[in-house]
């Protein structure tokens, strides 16, 4: 298994693509295929492929996880809730990286981050056998202290920042909210940083507001999703992701140009 190499700045893109199997199960056949979409994100260059597997199997199914494993050659970031089912298997498959991320049967999207200041014990002895196999282990939080703090304290590598609340800001005009998500994003990503984790984000992240996120020098990985996912219907698949890294990489570019990256 090979990582795409030299992503500008050293960020890379993860693809998330859960929805085209929310697509193709619409209609309860075989089409459109995850893999597919997997294989042609590869080719566009992404540097990772995202699959959340649900408990209630909404969209990925064990046998999507399965194909990805068998088929893929960039590295599989295996979301996941943090239960004793998920938790086989993911030891049986042994992906590059493990998410954990809070999961709830009634929402339609995953909403906030993993509360871990106050399962610190339960989440630490969860992690330490997927750690033990070789997985990358990482944490979906909210960019708030006390989760942070709490996820270096149990000895997680990698925590995911949520960007959906600047995100949504951003969509709805609130745009003094945005602007504070933002900051508090970025003071966040200094602080994980400081603590010696890898600093990942993702959620709701479109063209409009991936830059900003982009140009954090801490974050070295951006997972999306839904968006490219959906801009693709227009656009293509290729064309949907090359844009996105772009956007990504002038970000970067421009950091640098400046000093800072």
């Amino acid at each position: 298994m090979t990582m795409q190499t030299d992503p500008v700045g050293g960020l890379r893109l993860g693809l998330n693509i859960d929805h085209v199997a929310t697509v193709r199960n619409a209609r309860g056949g075989a089409y459109p295929d995850p893999l597919r979409a997997a294989k042609l994100a590869e080719a566009a260059g992404v540097d990772g492929i995202t699959a959340h597997l649900r408990e209630d199997r909404r969209h990925m199914t064990d046998a999507d996880i399965d194909a990805l494993m068998a088929h893929l050659s960039i590295p599989l970031n295996f979301e996941m809730a943090a239960t004793d089912e998920m938790q086989q298997i993911a030891l049986r498959h042994k992906p590059h990286a493990v998410c954990l991320v809070p999961e709830k049967r009634e929402e339609r999207t995953t909403e906030g981050g993993l509360e871990v200041a106050r399962e610190e014990n339960r989440i630490a002895h969860f992690i330490a056998p997927l750690q033990d196999a070789g997985c990358r282990v990482s944490i979906f939080i909210a960019a708030d202290q006390h989760q942070i703090e709490a996820a270096a304290r149990i000895g997680a590598p990698v925590v995911e920042l949520h960007t959906g609340a600047y995100c949504d800001a951003h969509a709805e005009g609130r745009f003094d909210e945005r602007d504070a998500e933002l900051s508090r994003l970025a003071e966040m990503a200094a602080l994980a940083l400081d603590l010696g984790l890898e600093v990942h984000a993702g959620h709701g992240l479109t063209y409009d507001t991936v830059k900003p996120i982009a140009a954090f020098p801490e974050v070295k990985e951006l997972n999306i999703g839904h968006f490219i996912i959906g801009e693709a219907i227009f656009s293509g698949l290729d064309s949907a992701i090359r844009r996105m890294r772009h956007l990504m990489d002038e970000a970067r570019r421009e950091m640098r140009d400046i000093g800072i990256a």
